[in-house]
């Protein structure tokens, strides 16, 4: 016998319940609003979640780009990308500016995941990769989706703009 559906505050269920159980399928997050980028990522709930001032970041990923960000003044102490691109500078506070990174790079480091954890959303075997790209300072942690990796490899982001999840999974990388 089915029971009427209860709603805590704030709270509310994506379907329907039975019997108090709410059944989820394993959907992609999808985009709920542009400007600030917010998605919904299907849980037992609604989650709204917003990208705020990193929404060009995934913007781009959905268009084929590679934006990271860097300080803007003149007389910054150096001219470093962040990638994965950060907000402020870390060391002087000051706005960033984004800056196009060239989406070719090589593996600084690699492994494999056999055993993921719940709410993983790669396929197994899944070769995490730390990718190193010229003029940017930082490693930008992403998945070989081909191929075998190896340190040193020169490789190639693949953008999924066909259909964006809006996530960082809209970025890959195959050997180049």
């Amino acid at each position: 016998m089915s029971q009427p559906e209860t709603r805590r505050p704030g709270v509310l269920p994506l379907r329907p319940t039975v019997d108090g159980i709410v059944t989820l399928d394993g959907s992609t997050a999808k985009l709920d609003g542009d400007n600030p980028m917010v998605i919904q990522n299907p849980k037992a709930f609604v989650h709204h979640h917003t990208y705020g001032n990193l929404t060009p970041f995934f913007q781009g990923l959905a268009e084929g780009k590679l934006l990271g960000t860097r300080n803007p003044r003149a007389d910054a102490p150096e001219t470093r990308v962040w990638l994965p691109p950060r907000v402020y500078d870390p060391d002087t506070w000051e706005k960033m500016e984004w800056a196009e990174v060239e989406a070719v790079g090589r593996i600084f480091t690699h492994t494999t995941v056999i055993y993921p954890g719940a709410l993983f959303r790669a396929s197994v075997p899944c070769p995490l990769i730390s990718v190193e790209i010229e003029g940017v300072c930082t490693k930008l942690m992403s998945y070989l989706a081909e191929g075998e990796p190896e340190i040193g490899m020169p490789i190639k982001a693949r953008f999924n703009t066909e259909n964006p999840t809006h996530t960082i999974l809209d970025l890959s990388w195959v050997p180049a």
